[in-house]
C-alpha cells in the first residue's frame, strides 16, 4: 500500500476569477433575487453577499494590515471561538442590511481585487496569520489558510447560486480545489476512532469534477494518502451537488443519505458523513 501523503494545495490562481464569477453573478440578480432563501437557514441572498464582503474587508483589515479593532472576549475552547464567531457575522449582516445591491456590489469590485491581490502576494510556506482548526492544526502554513479562505468564498457563493438558480462553479476548476481541501478535515475527523493499522477507508465523489480521497489508520493517528493498493475497509460514494453541502454542515447526513451509497464497515462510512470543514 502507497503510503504517500497527500499533497499542498495552491489555491492562489482561483481567487480572481471565483471573484470575477461573483460579480457577474451579482450584477444578474432581480430585485427578488436579492431576497430569496438560501440553504443557511438565517440568510437570504443578500445576507450571504454581505458575509462575503465582510470576509474581504476581514482579510484586508486583519490579515493585511494587520488591524484587529476589537480585542475577543476569553476563549476556551473550540465552541467559544465558533460562538463569538457566529455573533461577529451575525452583527455584520444585521448592520449592513441598510446597504443597497448596488452599493453592495460597488464595495465586493473594490474588496474583491485587493483580496486577491494580497492572497497571490503570499509565501505557500509561510506560517499562517490563523491555524485551521477544523483541520485540527494548531499551526498552518499559508497553503492550507488560503485554501479555507477559498472554501469560505465558493461554498458562500454556491449558496447565492444554489438559491437563485444559476449554475457557473461546479466545474473541475473550481469545485475539485474545494472537495480536496475539504478532506483535510479527515484525519481530525476520526482522531479518536479506534482501528487497526492499515485499514482503508476511500471517499469518492462520484462525478467528473471529484475523485477519491483514501484515509489510512497508522500506528499512531489516521492520515490521508494519495492512492491505495488495496481493498479499501470502508467504502463511501456521493454526488458532488450533496458533498459540498453536507461537509460544509448546511445539511446533515440524515437529510441525504439516500443519496449516499455506504459499502464494507458501515460504522467508519457513517464516520466519514460526520466530517465539518468549516468553522461550525
Amino acid at each position: 500500500m502507497s503510503q504517500d501523503t497527500v499533497s499542498h494545495i495552491d489555491v492562489r490562481s482561483l481567487f480572481r476569477p471565483l471573484d470575477e464569477a461573483l460579480i457577474s453573478l451579482l450584477k444578474s440578480l432581480s430585485a427578488d433575487d436579492w431576497n430569496k432563501q438560501t440553504v443557511a437557514k438565517k440568510w437570504k441572498v443578500k445576507d450571504v453577499a454581505t458575509h462575503l464582503l465582510d470576509g474581504n474587508i476581514r482579510a484586508l483589515s486583519i490579515q493585511r494590515d494587520k488591524y484587529f479593532g476589537e480585542v475577543p472576549p476569553q476563549i476556551n475552547g473550540y465552541s467559544d471561538m465558533v460562538n463569538w464567531l457566529n455573533q461577529l457575522n451575525a452583527d455584520w449582516v444585521n448592520a449592513t442590511k441598510r446597504i443597497s445591491p448596488s452599493v453592495l456590489i460597488f464595495l465586493h469590485e473594490f474588496t474583491g481585487k485587493e483580496t486577491s491581490t494580497y492572497f497571490e502576494s503570499l509565501d505557500l510556506f509561510e506560517e499562517a496569520i490563523f491555524p485551521v482548526d477544523w483541520a485540527g492544526e494548531s499551526v498552518s502554513y499559508n497553503w492550507m489558510h488560503l485554501a479555507r479562505e477559498y472554501t469560505e468564498k465558493w461554498h458562500h457563493q454556491q449558496q447565492i447560486r444554489e438559491a437563485v438558480g444559476k449554475e457557473g462553479i461546479m466545474t473541475k476548476q473550481f469545485y475539485f480545489p474545494l472537495i480536496d481541501t475539504y478532506f483535510r478535515a479527515l484525519p481530525n475527523t476520526f482522531k479518536d476512532t479506534q482501528a487497526e493499522t492499515g485499514t482503508l477507508i476511500e471517499t469518492t465523489i462520484t462525478s467528473e469534477i471529484g475523485g477519491s480521497w483514501y484515509l489510512l489508520k497508522k500506528e499512531e493517528k489516521w492520515e490521508l494518502v494519495s492512492t491505495a493498493d488495496k481493498e479499501p475497509d470502508a467504502k463511501v460514494e456521493l454526488p458532488a451537488e450533496v458533498s459540498w453541502q453536507l461537509f460544509s454542515k448546511n445539511k446533515r447526513a440524515n437529510e441525504v443519505i439516500n443519496q449516499i451509497q455506504l459499502s464494507g464497515n458501515t460504522a467508519l462510512a457513517k464516520q466519514v458523513l460526520e466530517m465539518v470543514s468549516v468553522m461550525a
